[in-house]
């Protein structure tokens, strides 16, 4: 399912590049659909996942499933109230919070600025479902039921591509037929995991009790793991709002490449992480430290076998890669695809960092230790800001490629987080090598 939906993904940017291309309204665009997205990775996909589901695995493995049901009930009802808040927020102050992730439209490109703003009032409200849909999602993976997950995004990659293929050409500017077609897309998503609790008699009954035990657990867990295991999004983001001082295009090209560096990392990375956080956190709460330190060894051999040859496989075809999926002629020129394959060759070069991350950080958070990545991720924070001044300034007044300073920025970041989770784990003796690692390497 994991592979279809990222198939599909790519096949969504293939679309993006023939129909927006990599102009001004398409950086436009792309920093409207960032925003949200940087927000789902907190309240989806990272801290709120990662708090949630070692409290929902000790809840089941302890309590009734009465417990576990209000336990839901409760945590439905706290997330939709700030994120209804969250979501009227933004969608009032669109300008600012577009001033805020990327100052460089306001500053020169007015035009920019205005269309991303405008945009963003409509793609800002699909947080509110996908984070919803997440909930659903982290339910259904602690109870196995790990396939419908996983095809969920399949929706959004097929919503946007009827959005840009068919709904686009009826728009006076088409590119607003992708931001509405963010907006379906959560919607969709949402209901079609509805039936599927309901088959494990899981349907939150939204319930807002702030006083209630198992909320104030997760949000005692989930403050410090909002920064920590977002680090990454929040490195992209500060990638973004460089970008956009930066010509036109470059947040186009950072995108690009991004996502066609992301390709591996959410077909296996994502995949193993959202399997095996369930497993660690249950094998915490069993007091079975070996065999969560044998899951571990399993998890970091199937990410090294799959992160070093796609990382080797990126930096040689890079540009012929690009070129077969994304050249279109005057929509996307060749200069275009010239650049991107300069920032997906960096990317590139932090593909087995970014890939052990997913892995190694589930090893603090089975064990509800959120402190430790918190404090990982603002020397991996820092150092990222330190770089991006390092490279891209020098980059681009003398060469004009500053984006790819971004993307080497980040990509040595991500290494330094990488080997502090690591050492971490190693040092607290919570991992511990098994034989064979030797030979693996030797083979690998």
């Amino acid at each position: 399912m994991t592979m279809l939906s990222r198939v599909l993904g790519l096949a969504r940017d293939m679309v993006f590049a023939r129909v927006i291309g990599a102009d001004a309204l398409a950086d436009a665009f792309f920093v409207a659909f960032k925003i949200p997205n940087f927000f789902r990775r907190l309240f989806a996909e990272g801290a709120f996942s990662q708090a949630f589901v070692p409290v929902l695995a000790e809840y089941r493995e302890k309590g009734s499933p009465a417990a576990v049901k209000a336990l839901i009930d409760s945590v439905a009802g706290a997330l939709g109230s700030v994120l209804v808040t969250l979501t009227l927020l933004v969608v009032l102050a669109s300008p600012l919070v577009t001033g805020l992730f990327a100052f460089g439209f306001w500053l020169d490109y007015p035009d920019k600025f205005a269309a991303a703003s405008d945009m963003l009032r409509i793609t800002f409200p699909y947080l509110l479902l996908i984070s919803l849909t997440g909930l659903a999602g982290a339910v259904l993976n602690s109870y196995d039921r790990f396939a419908v997950p996983a095809f969920t995004p399949v929706l959004l990659n097929v919503t946007l591509i009827a959005a840009a293929l068919i709904a686009a050409p009826w728009f006076e500017t088409p590119v607003f037929a992708l931001a509405w077609g963010v907006l379906v897309a959560g919607v969709v998503q949402l209901l079609f995991q509805l039936p599927f609790l309901a088959r494990i008699h899981m349907v939150p009954s939204p319930r807002v009790d702030w006083r209630d035990e198992g909320v104030r657990r997760i949000l005692k867990l989930m403050a410090p793991a909002i920064f920590g295991v977002s680090v990454s999004q929040i490195n992209l983001l500060l990638d973004t709002m460089i970008a956009s001082f930066l010509p036109t295009g470059s947040i186009s090209w950072l995108y690009y490449s991004d996502r066609l560096s992301e390709l591996p990392l959410g077909v296996f990375g994502v995949a193993i992480a959202t399997v095996i956080l369930p497993s660690l956190s249950r094998q915490h709460a069993a007091e079975a430290p070996d065999v969560f330190n044998r899951t571990l060894n399993w998890a970091l051999r199937m990410i090294l076998l799959i992160a070093v040859p796609a990382s080797v496989a990126l930096i040689i075809l890079a540009e012929p890669i690009l070129l077969s999926l994304f050249y279109y002629g005057e929509v996307i020129t060749a200069r275009d695809m010239a650049m991107a394959t300069l920032s997906l060759r960096a990317y590139a070069l932090g593909l087995i960092a970014f890939m052990l991350i997913k892995v190694l950080a589930p090893g603090y958070f089975a064990r509800q230790d959120m402190k430790t990545p918190v404090k990982i991720g603002v020397i991996a924070l820092v150092s990222n800001m330190g770089l991006n001044i390092a490279f891209a300034v020098p980059l681009h007044i003398y060469w004009g490629i500053g984006h790819v300073g971004l993307a080497l920025a980040t990509s040595l970041a991500a290494m330094l987080n990488a080997a502090l989770l690591f050492s971490g784990l190693r040092r607290r003796s919570v991992f511990t090598p098994e034989a064979g690692w030797l030979r693996f390497s030797v083979t690998l």
